[in-house]
């Protein structure tokens, strides 16, 4: 029996202590949706320029990112030495601290180095995949980790139409409860989240292992699921590219406000949960993880390319709950590279994995937001206005060819 094996029940059932660690997650989520759809408009408030707004809101969520891809492989071994509790305890009040600190910044130079600070300690929901890992069956992997993709979902629901209402009340209001929400999240996990991993499975902290590069290399020589890598990394650039421009997109092209903003993400969260939260354990047991994920992909290059075509608001609204298949994608590839590693290293899988995540977002932030800056004098009604989902779409249809190749060779 390995030793992922003896970590956790064969029963198909989730472990009770699971329950902990996905309500940490989804208050750290609920968080980061609150901000959400008032992040633009704090940019804004130190720009004039719609241009100069696309380039520095790109250049804040680039730097994120950046940090997070640096430091992310760091926390997850950090994890695998000393445990996923004290870890994920101590990423979440950097979370908490670092909303607090956006409020008190004064120009847009404070608020690129704040958002900076906080990349360090965005590694927290890495380390929250691997917990979930060490408590589930290899065979139930993909359906544990997307618990953690429903806690997203939940978090979107709540997180952004709050974000939104209170934005339209006063632009830091949504921050200053998002660091309580934070902060609270440090208290409940103080006193109800138990330790995932026994100290007999921990492994030294090696820092020369523990950088992105050579994280992202040990994924890549993975027996079997390495070629994956590519997908993954695709996929995650296209997803980014729709995250980063959405607001700036939506603001754009229909005018929408931060409480439209905020109903639309409400959206994504819904979908998400109905996925990853209800059907997914049934969904992949009938057509299989390959099947799963191949779906999930081509369901997405539709829906990437019928945003940027959309000529109305509610428009938006319909494509996003018709692309519900595509929410099974995430979990079911992390599901892959979770069973292809021991139980001793989930927390430098799942760093990786973060890194590389991060690495595609910076990308496709810096790209996504760009385009957006150039299609911003473009008048209205223009085709050429949707050409961030139009670049999002392609290349989610690379990644799907890719699949194609390499995913039918898994024996399921």
């Amino acid at each position: 029996m390995s030793s992922s094996e003896q970590l956790a029940p064969a029963a198909p059932v989730l472990p009770t202590n699971v329950r902990f660690v996905l309500i940490t997650v989804f208050l750290d989520i609920l968080g980061i949706g609150l901000i959400i759809p008032v992040l633009p408009r704090l940019v804004a408030s130190y720009t004039l320029q719609a241009d100069s707004q696309a380039y520095w809101y790109g250049a804040i969520v680039a730097v994120y990112g950046v940090m997070q891809f640096i430091f992310a492989p760091m926390i997850g071994a950090l994890s695998d030495r000393y445990g996923r509790r004290p870890v994920l305890l101590t990423c979440v009040f950097g979370l908490g601290l670092n909303f607090l600190l956006l409020t008190q910044v004064s120009n847009i130079y404070w608020m690129l180095v704040v958002r900076a600070i906080g990349g360090i300690t965005a590694g927290n929901l890495s380390v929250a995949n691997a917990y979930i890992a060490d408590v589930s069956s290899p065979e139930n992997r993909s359906r544990a980790l997307g618990k953690i993709g429903a806690m997203f979902g939940l978090g979107f629901i709540c997180g952004p139409v709050i974000g939104g209402v209170l934005g339209e009340a006063h632009i830091h209001y949504p921050f200053y409860l998002a660091a309580a929400v934070s902060l609270g999240n440090v208290m409940y996990g103080y006193f109800s989240l138990p330790e995932s991993l026994p100290a007999n499975h921990r492994k030294n902290f090696h820092l020369a292992a523990a950088n992105p590069f050579a994280g992202l290399k040990g994924l890549a020589h993975l027996r079997d699921v390495g070629s994956l890598v590519w997908v993954y990394a695709l996929t995650m650039f296209a997803q980014f590219t729709l995250q980063t421009t959405w607001v700036l997109s939506t603001e754009l092209r229909f005018g929408w406000t931060p409480m439209q903003n905020g109903l639309s993400l409400f959206m994504v969260g819904v979908s998400s949960v109905i996925m990853q939260g209800v059907f997914l354990g049934r969904y992949i047991k009938r057509v299989g993880d390959a099947n799963a994920v191949l779906i999930g992909l081509a369901s997405s290059t539709v829906a990437l390319t019928m945003y940027g075509l959309a000529s109305q608001g509610w428009m938006m609204y319909v494509l996003i709950l018709c692309n519900v298949l595509a929410f099974a994608t995430g979990p079911t590839l992390q599901g892959f590279f979770s069973r292809a590693v021991d139980a001793r290293s989930q927390g430098l899988a799942m760093g990786s994995l973060t890194a590389l995540a991060s690495i595609m977002s910076v990308c496709a932030t810096l790209i996504g937001t760009s385009l957006v800056g150039q299609v911003s004098h473009i008048p209205k009604g223009s085709i050429l206005l949707g050409a961030p989902f139009f670049l999002a779409a392609t290349v989610q249809l690379t990644s799907l060819m890719l699949a194609l190749r390499y995913l039918k060779r898994v024996d399921q």
